[in-house]
């Protein structure tokens, strides 16, 4: 495995980020956490050391398989431009309504 001593994530890193998940974290948790995403970072710079030359990139995993859509019995709508349904009429019919946004109960605490 590629050394990631050098770009290691801290504790602090990892506070920051559950935090800004919104997950809350024992102490025991954080140097396991941290350490599970040092594992995945270095798994992911072993990766990045790969040859991909002549390497087509794929969206789907269907793509390396040569499966197309059809096959599957997949559809999908064509992606084309199409009228909105209008803000008024839909802020009509809202519970609660600013004229302009939904208002909804506040479902996080922070």
């Amino acid at each position: 495995m590629t050394d990631t001593a050098t770009s290691a994530v801290s504790l602090d890193e990892v506070r920051h980020v559950a935090e800004l998940a919104n997950v809350e974290l024992t102490a025991e948790e954080l140097p396991r956490m941290a350490r599970d995403l040092n594992a995945v970072l270095g798994y992911i710079a072993e990766l990045n050391e790969l040859n991909t030359d002549g390497v087509e990139p794929m969206a789907q995993a269907s793509d390396v398989l040569g499966l197309s859509v059809a096959q599957h019995g997949e559809t999908l709508r064509p992606d084309a431009v199409a009228p909105s349904v209008d803000r008024a009429a839909v802020m009509a019919e809202a519970p609660e309504s600013d004229g302009r946004f939904f208002k909804v109960p506040k479902v996080i605490e922070r």
